[in-house]
Protein backbone atom coordinates (compact mmCIF):
# COMPACT_ATOMS: atom_id res chain seq x y z
CA UNK A 1 0.00 0.00 0.00
CA UNK A 2 2.95 2.50 0.94
CA UNK A 3 4.21 1.95 -2.41
CA UNK A 4 1.36 3.07 -4.21
CA UNK A 5 1.12 5.72 -2.25
CA UNK A 6 4.80 7.09 -2.50
CA UNK A 7 3.93 6.69 -6.41
CA UNK A 8 0.71 8.54 -6.09
CA UNK A 9 3.21 11.34 -4.11
CA UNK A 10 5.83 11.32 -6.38
CA UNK A 11 3.31 12.13 -9.50
CA UNK A 12 1.76 14.92 -7.94
CA UNK A 13 5.45 16.56 -6.92
CA UNK A 14 6.06 16.10 -10.75
CA UNK A 15 3.41 17.69 -12.17
CA UNK A 16 3.34 20.61 -9.22
CA UNK A 17 6.67 21.01 -10.88
CA UNK A 18 5.77 21.24 -15.00
CA UNK A 19 2.91 23.00 -14.11
CA UNK A 20 4.72 25.62 -12.43
CA UNK A 21 7.24 25.55 -15.45
CA UNK A 22 4.21 26.12 -17.89
CA UNK A 23 2.36 28.84 -15.78
CA UNK A 24 5.82 30.72 -15.54
CA UNK A 25 7.08 29.86 -19.11
CA UNK A 26 3.68 31.22 -20.58
CA UNK A 27 3.41 34.47 -18.36
CA UNK A 28 6.88 35.33 -19.76
CA UNK A 29 6.00 34.92 -23.44
CA UNK A 30 3.37 37.46 -23.14
CA UNK A 31 4.38 40.55 -24.84
CA UNK A 32 5.24 43.71 -21.97
CA UNK A 33 7.35 44.31 -18.70
CA UNK A 34 5.32 44.07 -15.59
CA UNK A 35 7.54 47.34 -14.55
CA UNK A 36 6.32 49.67 -17.78
CA UNK A 37 2.54 47.86 -16.65
CA UNK A 38 2.61 48.53 -13.20
CA UNK A 39 3.90 52.03 -13.55
CA UNK A 40 2.28 53.25 -16.84
CA UNK A 41 2.83 54.78 -19.92
CA UNK A 42 4.03 57.88 -18.31
CA UNK A 43 7.10 56.38 -16.72
CA UNK A 44 10.53 57.17 -17.26
CA UNK A 45 12.93 54.69 -18.53
CA UNK A 46 14.82 55.22 -15.18
CA UNK A 47 11.67 54.02 -13.21
CA UNK A 48 10.93 51.38 -15.25
CA UNK A 49 14.60 50.25 -14.80
CA UNK A 50 14.80 50.59 -10.75
CA UNK A 51 11.17 48.83 -10.69
CA UNK A 52 12.60 45.86 -13.01
CA UNK A 53 15.43 45.63 -10.16
CA UNK A 54 13.17 45.81 -7.33
CA UNK A 55 10.83 42.98 -9.17
CA UNK A 56 13.74 41.17 -10.27
CA UNK A 57 12.10 40.89 -14.03
CA UNK A 58 16.00 42.52 -14.97
CA UNK A 59 17.89 38.99 -14.31
CA UNK A 60 17.59 35.27 -16.46
CA UNK A 61 14.90 33.64 -16.78
CA UNK A 62 15.79 30.25 -14.83
CA UNK A 63 17.39 33.12 -11.47
CA UNK A 64 13.79 34.67 -12.00
CA UNK A 65 12.00 31.08 -11.53
CA UNK A 66 14.30 30.31 -8.93
CA UNK A 67 13.65 33.05 -6.91
CA UNK A 68 9.52 32.70 -8.00
CA UNK A 69 9.42 29.09 -6.32
CA UNK A 70 11.84 29.97 -3.26
CA UNK A 71 9.76 32.65 -2.13
CA UNK A 72 6.33 30.34 -2.92
CA UNK A 73 7.81 27.43 -0.66
CA UNK A 74 8.04 30.74 1.94
CA UNK A 75 4.28 31.80 1.79
CA UNK A 76 5.50 34.65 -0.59
CA UNK A 77 3.98 35.44 -3.65
CA UNK A 78 5.45 39.01 -4.15
CA UNK A 79 3.15 42.25 -4.50
CA UNK A 80 0.61 42.85 -6.98
CA UNK A 81 1.51 45.12 -9.48
CA UNK A 82 -2.29 47.02 -9.80
CA UNK A 83 -2.55 47.74 -6.44
CA UNK A 84 0.40 47.28 -4.66
CA UNK A 85 -0.66 45.17 -1.81
CA UNK A 86 1.03 42.10 -0.26
CA UNK A 87 -0.37 39.10 -2.50
CA UNK A 88 -0.21 35.84 0.09
CA UNK A 89 -3.09 37.70 2.32
CA UNK A 90 -5.15 38.55 -0.70
CA UNK A 91 -4.85 34.90 -1.79
CA UNK A 92 -5.61 33.76 1.74
CA UNK A 93 -9.11 36.20 2.15
CA UNK A 94 -10.20 35.58 -2.23
CA UNK A 95 -9.68 31.76 -1.63
CA UNK A 96 -11.43 30.75 1.37
CA UNK A 97 -14.36 32.35 -0.12
CA UNK A 98 -14.65 30.72 -2.93
CA UNK A 99 -13.53 27.06 -0.82
CA UNK A 100 -17.08 27.81 1.22
CA UNK A 101 -18.64 27.85 -2.15
CA UNK A 102 -17.59 25.29 -3.68
CA UNK A 103 -17.60 22.57 -0.68
CA UNK A 104 -21.22 23.87 0.44
CA UNK A 105 -22.22 23.72 -3.74
CA UNK A 106 -20.34 19.58 -3.33
CA UNK A 107 -21.70 19.08 -0.06
CA UNK A 108 -25.40 19.94 -1.25
CA UNK A 109 -24.84 18.26 -4.46
CA UNK A 110 -24.13 14.75 -2.58
CA UNK A 111 -27.14 14.94 -0.30
CA UNK A 112 -29.45 15.44 -3.25
CA UNK A 113 -26.79 13.15 -5.74
CA UNK A 114 -26.92 9.83 -3.54
CA UNK A 115 -30.81 9.14 -2.88
CA UNK A 116 -31.88 10.27 -6.38
CA UNK A 117 -28.82 7.39 -7.54
CA UNK A 118 -30.13 4.94 -5.60
CA UNK A 119 -33.68 5.75 -6.47
CA UNK A 120 -33.48 5.55 -10.29
CA UNK A 121 -31.83 2.20 -10.30
CA UNK A 122 -35.76 0.95 -9.71
CA UNK A 123 -37.34 0.91 -13.23
CA UNK A 124 -40.57 2.72 -11.54
CA UNK A 125 -38.22 5.96 -11.01
CA UNK A 126 -35.75 5.52 -13.63
CA UNK A 127 -36.74 7.41 -16.60
CA UNK A 128 -38.18 10.60 -14.79
CA UNK A 129 -34.68 10.84 -12.95
CA UNK A 130 -32.50 10.11 -15.72
CA UNK A 131 -34.63 13.00 -17.78
CA UNK A 132 -34.41 15.37 -14.92
CA UNK A 133 -30.13 14.87 -14.41
CA UNK A 134 -30.01 15.37 -18.13
CA UNK A 135 -32.04 18.80 -17.96
CA UNK A 136 -29.99 19.77 -15.17
CA UNK A 137 -27.03 19.09 -16.53
CA UNK A 138 -27.82 20.98 -19.67
CA UNK A 139 -28.61 24.39 -17.81
CA UNK A 140 -25.63 26.72 -17.54
CA UNK A 141 -24.77 27.83 -13.90
CA UNK A 142 -24.81 31.24 -15.19
CA UNK A 143 -28.53 30.68 -16.11
CA UNK A 144 -29.50 28.65 -13.40
CA UNK A 145 -28.14 31.95 -11.66
CA UNK A 146 -29.87 34.65 -13.03
CA UNK A 147 -33.43 32.30 -13.20
CA UNK A 148 -33.04 32.05 -9.30
CA UNK A 149 -32.33 36.00 -8.52
CA UNK A 150 -35.59 36.61 -10.62
CA UNK A 151 -37.71 34.05 -8.53
CA UNK A 152 -36.60 34.36 -5.06
CA UNK A 153 -34.82 38.12 -5.11
CA UNK A 154 -36.90 40.16 -7.48
CA UNK A 155 -40.14 38.39 -7.17
CA UNK A 156 -40.73 36.35 -4.12
CA UNK A 157 -38.11 38.97 -2.51
CA UNK A 158 -37.32 36.15 -0.06
CA UNK A 159 -33.51 36.77 -0.77
CA UNK A 160 -30.68 38.73 -1.50
CA UNK A 161 -29.67 38.80 -5.13
CA UNK A 162 -26.00 39.75 -4.57
CA UNK A 163 -23.26 40.74 -2.14
CA UNK A 164 -21.33 38.95 0.88
CA UNK A 165 -21.21 39.16 5.10
CA UNK A 166 -18.27 36.88 6.50
CA UNK A 167 -19.77 34.61 8.94
CA UNK A 168 -17.80 36.05 11.91
CA UNK A 169 -19.53 39.25 11.21
CA UNK A 170 -23.32 38.61 10.62
CA UNK A 171 -23.85 34.40 10.45
CA UNK A 172 -27.80 34.93 9.58
CA UNK A 173 -27.09 37.70 6.49
CA UNK A 174 -23.74 35.19 5.87
CA UNK A 175 -26.10 32.20 5.14
CA UNK A 176 -28.73 34.32 3.18
CA UNK A 177 -26.52 35.60 0.82
CA UNK A 178 -24.80 31.81 0.32
CA UNK A 179 -27.84 29.78 -0.58
CA UNK A 180 -28.54 31.35 -4.01
CA UNK A 181 -24.88 30.79 -5.53
CA UNK A 182 -25.10 27.16 -3.65
CA UNK A 183 -27.73 26.47 -5.24
CA UNK A 184 -26.93 27.87 -8.87
CA UNK A 185 -23.65 25.64 -8.81
CA UNK A 186 -25.45 22.48 -7.23
CA UNK A 187 -27.82 21.72 -10.27
CA UNK A 188 -25.22 20.87 -12.83
CA UNK A 189 -23.36 19.26 -9.69
CA UNK A 190 -26.02 17.21 -8.57
CA UNK A 191 -27.18 16.11 -12.28
CA UNK A 192 -23.69 14.98 -12.62
CA UNK A 193 -23.19 13.03 -9.80
CA UNK A 194 -27.12 11.63 -9.99
CA UNK A 195 -26.37 10.04 -13.21
CA UNK A 196 -22.72 8.52 -11.90
CA UNK A 197 -24.38 6.96 -9.24
CA UNK A 198 -27.12 5.42 -10.72
CA UNK A 199 -24.82 4.02 -13.24
CA UNK A 200 -22.28 2.74 -10.26
CA UNK A 201 -25.24 1.07 -8.45
CA UNK A 202 -26.72 -0.55 -11.14
CA UNK A 203 -23.08 -2.02 -12.14
CA UNK A 204 -22.61 -3.36 -8.55
CA UNK A 205 -26.15 -4.87 -8.48
CA UNK A 206 -25.45 -7.10 -11.30
CA UNK A 207 -22.75 -8.76 -9.44
CA UNK A 208 -23.20 -12.51 -7.56
CA UNK A 209 -22.68 -11.33 -3.96
CA UNK A 210 -25.74 -9.18 -4.30
CA UNK A 211 -27.69 -12.35 -5.47
CA UNK A 212 -26.50 -13.67 -2.32
CA UNK A 213 -27.43 -11.00 -0.45
CA UNK A 214 -31.22 -11.20 -1.82
CA UNK A 215 -30.39 -15.01 -0.93
CA UNK A 216 -30.19 -14.48 2.81
CA UNK A 217 -33.06 -12.85 3.22
CA UNK A 218 -32.18 -8.91 2.70
CA UNK A 219 -34.46 -6.56 1.49
CA UNK A 220 -33.55 -3.90 -1.46
CA UNK A 221 -33.23 -1.32 0.89
CA UNK A 222 -30.61 -2.90 3.07
CA UNK A 223 -28.89 -4.86 0.64
CA UNK A 224 -28.29 -1.19 -1.18
CA UNK A 225 -27.04 0.66 1.77
CA UNK A 226 -24.77 -2.29 3.29
CA UNK A 227 -23.62 -3.76 -0.03
CA UNK A 228 -24.04 -2.14 -3.28
CA UNK A 229 -23.58 1.57 -2.06
CA UNK A 230 -20.10 0.85 -0.51
CA UNK A 231 -19.32 -0.99 -3.38
CA UNK A 232 -19.87 1.90 -6.05
CA UNK A 233 -18.62 4.38 -3.63
CA UNK A 234 -14.91 4.28 -5.45
CA UNK A 235 -15.78 5.56 -8.77
CA UNK A 236 -18.54 8.13 -7.28
CA UNK A 237 -15.59 9.08 -5.11
CA UNK A 238 -13.34 9.57 -8.15
CA UNK A 239 -15.98 11.48 -9.89
CA UNK A 240 -16.67 13.62 -7.05
CA UNK A 241 -12.78 15.12 -6.76
CA UNK A 242 -13.02 16.06 -10.59
CA UNK A 243 -16.07 17.83 -9.60
CA UNK A 244 -14.83 19.92 -7.40
CA UNK A 245 -11.96 20.71 -9.38
CA UNK A 246 -14.45 21.79 -12.35
CA UNK A 247 -16.81 23.82 -9.40
CA UNK A 248 -14.01 26.28 -9.06
CA UNK A 249 -14.36 26.95 -13.10
CA UNK A 250 -18.01 27.30 -12.67
CA UNK A 251 -17.29 29.61 -9.62
CA UNK A 252 -15.32 32.25 -11.45
CA UNK A 253 -18.86 33.49 -13.50
CA UNK A 254 -21.45 33.07 -10.41
CA UNK A 255 -19.09 35.34 -8.40
CA UNK A 256 -19.55 37.54 -11.28
CA UNK A 257 -23.00 37.51 -11.08
CA UNK A 258 -23.85 37.42 -7.27
CA UNK A 259 -20.91 39.76 -6.37
CA UNK A 260 -18.80 37.67 -4.51
CA UNK A 261 -15.34 38.60 -3.55
CA UNK A 262 -13.93 35.43 -4.65
CA UNK A 263 -10.81 34.31 -6.03
CA UNK A 264 -12.56 33.97 -9.46
CA UNK A 265 -13.38 37.60 -9.28
CA UNK A 266 -10.13 38.55 -8.11
CA UNK A 267 -8.20 36.67 -11.19
CA UNK A 268 -10.68 38.66 -13.60
CA UNK A 269 -9.44 41.75 -12.03
CA UNK A 270 -6.08 40.94 -11.98
CA UNK A 271 -6.41 39.52 -16.08
CA UNK A 272 -7.90 43.04 -16.86
CA UNK A 273 -5.17 44.79 -15.02
CA UNK A 274 -2.43 42.46 -16.64
CA UNK A 275 -1.00 42.24 -13.07
CA UNK A 276 1.07 39.89 -14.30
CA UNK A 277 2.13 38.42 -10.84
CA UNK A 278 -1.24 38.37 -9.24
CA UNK A 279 -2.10 36.11 -12.44
CA UNK A 280 0.50 34.15 -11.90
CA UNK A 281 0.24 33.15 -8.39
CA UNK A 282 -3.57 32.51 -8.95
CA UNK A 283 -2.90 30.49 -11.36
CA UNK A 284 -0.18 28.36 -9.75
CA UNK A 285 -2.64 28.30 -6.30
CA UNK A 286 -5.43 26.69 -8.76
CA UNK A 287 -3.00 24.56 -10.41
CA UNK A 288 -2.19 23.37 -6.98
CA UNK A 289 -5.39 22.56 -5.23
CA UNK A 290 -6.86 20.40 -8.18
CA UNK A 291 -3.42 18.38 -8.07
CA UNK A 292 -4.11 18.07 -4.38
CA UNK A 293 -7.93 16.91 -4.73
CA UNK A 294 -7.06 14.28 -7.25
CA UNK A 295 -4.02 13.28 -4.75
CA UNK A 296 -6.15 13.06 -1.65
CA UNK A 297 -8.82 11.16 -4.48
CA UNK A 298 -6.12 8.71 -5.57
CA UNK A 299 -4.92 7.91 -1.86
CA UNK A 300 -8.70 7.39 -0.64
CA UNK A 301 -9.01 5.25 -3.22
CA UNK A 302 -6.43 3.13 -2.30
CA UNK A 303 -7.59 2.96 1.67
CA UNK A 304 -10.93 1.62 0.49
CA UNK A 305 -10.04 -0.73 -2.17
CA UNK A 306 -8.49 -3.82 -0.73
CA UNK A 307 -7.61 -5.12 -4.22
CA UNK A 308 -5.26 -1.10 -4.63
CA UNK A 309 -3.94 -2.10 -1.29
CA UNK A 310 -0.84 -3.91 -2.49
CA UNK A 311 0.89 -1.81 -4.63
CA UNK A 312 2.81 -4.48 -6.08
CA UNK A 313 0.21 -6.23 -7.31
CA UNK A 314 0.66 -6.33 -11.18
CA UNK A 315 4.10 -8.10 -10.26
CA UNK A 316 2.88 -10.69 -7.92
CA UNK A 317 0.39 -11.40 -10.30
CA UNK A 318 3.45 -12.15 -13.01
CA UNK A 319 5.47 -13.92 -10.32
CA UNK A 320 2.57 -16.49 -9.85
CA UNK A 321 2.16 -16.92 -13.54
CA UNK A 322 5.52 -17.54 -13.89
CA UNK A 323 5.64 -19.79 -11.14
CA UNK A 324 2.45 -21.84 -12.68
CA UNK A 325 4.29 -22.13 -15.92
CA UNK A 326 7.26 -23.46 -14.13
CA UNK A 327 5.04 -25.78 -12.00
CA UNK A 328 3.80 -27.03 -15.27
CA UNK A 329 7.17 -27.80 -17.09
CA UNK A 330 8.31 -29.49 -13.99
CA UNK A 331 5.37 -32.26 -14.08
CA UNK A 332 5.84 -35.04 -15.75
CA UNK A 333 3.33 -35.75 -18.60
CA UNK A 334 2.15 -39.03 -19.04
CA UNK A 335 3.25 -41.24 -21.95
CA UNK A 336 1.33 -41.06 -24.93
CA UNK A 337 1.49 -43.51 -27.75
CA UNK A 338 1.92 -43.51 -31.28
CA UNK A 339 -2.26 -42.25 -31.85
CA UNK A 340 -2.18 -39.27 -29.39
CA UNK A 341 -3.57 -41.46 -26.80
CA UNK A 342 -2.33 -42.38 -23.18
CA UNK A 343 -0.71 -45.66 -23.61
CA UNK A 344 -1.63 -48.36 -21.44
CA UNK A 345 0.33 -50.18 -19.57
CA UNK A 346 2.58 -53.45 -20.72
CA UNK A 347 1.63 -56.96 -19.97
CA UNK A 348 4.68 -57.90 -19.18
CA UNK A 349 5.43 -59.16 -15.55
CA UNK A 350 1.61 -59.32 -15.08
CA UNK A 351 0.28 -62.26 -12.80
CA UNK A 352 -1.23 -65.01 -15.17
Amino acid sequence: MWRTVGRHLLRFLLLLFLGSLAIFGLLRILPGNPAEIALGVTATEENVAELSAQLGTDRPLHQQYLDWVSGMLRGDFGTSLSSGQEITPLLLDRGAVSLILCLSSLFLALLIAVPLGMAATRRRWGTAISVLSQVGIAVPSFLAAVLLVMVFSLHLGWLPANGWIPPGEDFGGFLSRLILPVLALTVVQASILTRYVRSALLEVLEQDFMRTAYATGQGRGEALLSHALRNAAIPVLTVTGLQLTSLIVGAVVIEQVFVIPGLGSLLLSAVSSRDLLMVQAIVMVLVFFTLLVNLIVDVTTTLIDPRLRAGDLPRRNSQTTQADQAAQATTPESPQNDEGGVAKPSAEGAPA
